[in-house]
């Protein structure tokens, strides 16, 4: 199959790449430089990342925005971590953005998130009113939550344990690398895909089945304890806000019930390629219990 808009965009401008530190942010700026395309790598340290321009940024600093946004014209919308309600800070930058020029968005959201849903779904029902060229990314769980540094990889690398509150729940995990080389399809193929695109991985995995996984390519023994949704609030609210906690273990509880589990085939589709298997991930990275 052929990636939707191959061989297109080429002379676009300057990307301006939000959070590009993180985990799909750094991903995207680099496959953006590595395909010849100029990024801009925004974050609040200004940090270089793969060739991409770096320029101070913070969503909570407006005095920063007009220097990231000069001669942009796309950018890839990472909202703040954490803040319950982004529409706030993100929503007045995107007018902004859109009055300097910029043409087209792509914004990061989340698959257990829909348009005019909480936090990021507000942002989503408003970007195709702001810009004509769009879409939005809406990821299942991330693959690298159990090779990072999110509490799960954590977990597994001293305890040799994940702990959800999913029960026997199945997930569409995806490799970050395939969020990103989506985004940058999205950001520049010839046409916006101007919808929302939910992304999985090529099959639903139980937290059981990432378990045995890790287990079977690493032979480091890795187990799945199901706690109840209340075990769960009460274990993360040890270390991050109340309501941030419920909501994660509320997330968990979702999957309990079959919320997010559902393969697509989004990247297939749009880059081309089949989306990488949870497997492939951890032979990749066997470092994950170093």
């Amino acid at each position: 199959m052929t990636a939707i808009g191959a061989g297109s965009g080429s002379g676009i401008g300057t990307t301006l790449v939000t959070g590009a530190t993180g985990t799909t942010g750094s991903r995207t700026a680099a496959q953006l430089t590595a395909a010849g395309h100029p990024a801009r790598a925004a974050g609040r340290k200004a940090a270089p990342v793969a060739g991409a321009e770096p320029v101070r940024f913070d969503w909570y600093d407006p005095g920063t925005h007009a220097a990231a946004l000069d001669g942009v014209d796309r950018v890839y919308v990472i909202p703040p971590v954490g803040d319950p309600a982004p529409a706030a800070v993100v929503l007045p930058f995107l007018r902004r953005a859109r009055a300097a020029g910029v043409r087209r968005a792509v914004l990061l959201s989340a698959s257990s998130i829909p348009e005019g849903g909480p936090a990021v779904g507000q942002v989503h029902r408003a970007l195709p009113v702001i810009f004509d060229e769009w879409a939005v990314l809406r990821p299942s769980w991330f693959m690298q939550n159990f090779t990072g540094d999110h509490l799960h990889a954590t977990s597994i690398r001293t305890e040799g344990l994940i702990r959800t509150a999913a029960g026997t729940g199945r997930v569409g995990f995806v490799d970050a690398d395939d969020i990103a080389a989506v985004a940058v399809q999205a950001l520049t193929e010839d046409r916006a895909p101007d919808t929302d695109l939910v992304l999985t991985g090529p099959e639903a995995l139980s937290y059981d089945d990432i378990a045995t996984v890790i287990t079977e390519v690493t032979g480091h023994p890795v187990a799945h304890r199901p706690l109840s949704y209340e075990e769960m609030r009460d274990r993360l609210a040890t270390q991050m806000p109340e309501e941030f906690a419920a909501m994660l273990a509320g997330m968990d509880r979702a999957v309990a019930e079959g919320a997010e589990d559902r393969v697509t085939d989004s990247v297939q589709r749009l880059t081309g390629r089949p989306a990488g298997s949870f497997r492939a991930l951890v032979e990749r990275e066997l470092r994950l219990l170093g």
